[in-house]
């Protein structure tokens, strides 16, 4: 099952170190250097509830933080060479002290590392990243299964699940718990993630 999933960006800018160079390169056809790059941070995904009634958990978060290295950042989820902008050179789940999901769960999210090359013609878009302009991306994955909350079963099995995701059943909320990673496709500048 394909999903898309939301996340945000994070701090302005990432110092690029010598073992960020070292992870970018091993990704480029040719060294680059320090002042020819622009990196920054990108929330990919989380453990908490979205607007669909879906969430990953900590497990699926983190097979996905591994699957994410090496994957395009695009437009609108327009799979076009013209829309590549960016690319993770390093992803991991991250927590956030104090903060939990909508379960009261201590939330935890995917956190990579981009890099683009600076060029004229992406100049803008570094300074809309900067000014927190281009700050809302989300996700294009595949899981192997969407685990119902109420029964555990899988609820496109209708045979197995019956329950309606975002509807109570005596006094508990049908969340879907995505499972599985089978791919993880690009991250994506969007809109309204």
């Amino acid at each position: 099952m394909k999903c898309e999933k939301k996340g945000n960006l994070v701090n302005r800018q990432v110092t690029v170190g010598q073992e960020d160079l070292e992870q970018i390169n091993r990704l480029t056809r040719r060294e680059f250097s320090q002042e020819e790059l622009y990196c920054f941070r990108v929330v990919l995904c989380d453990n908490d509830v979205d607007r669909q009634m879906e969430r990953f958990d900590e497990e699926t978060l983190e097979q996905l933080a591994r699957m994410f290295v090496g994957k395009t950042g695009i437009c609108d989820h327009q799979p076009k060479t013209a829309n590549q902008l960016a690319r993770i050179y390093q992803a991991q789940v991250e927590y956030f002290p104090g903060k939990t999901n909508l379960l009261g769960e201590p939330y935890c999210a995917v956190v990579a590392k981009a890099y683009m090359v600076r060029t004229e013609s992406n100049r803008d878009l570094i300074l809309e990243i900067e000014a927190g302009i281009k700050k809302e991306v989300s996700v294009s994955c595949a899981v192997a299964r969407s685990v119902c909350s109420i029964c555990g079963n899988d609820i496109h099995d209708r045979s197995l699940c019956s329950h309606e995701k975002g509807r109570l059943y005596e006094g508990k909320r049908c969340i879907v718990r995505l499972a599985e990673p089978v791919d993880a496709y690009e991250w994506s500048f969007v809109a309204v993630p």
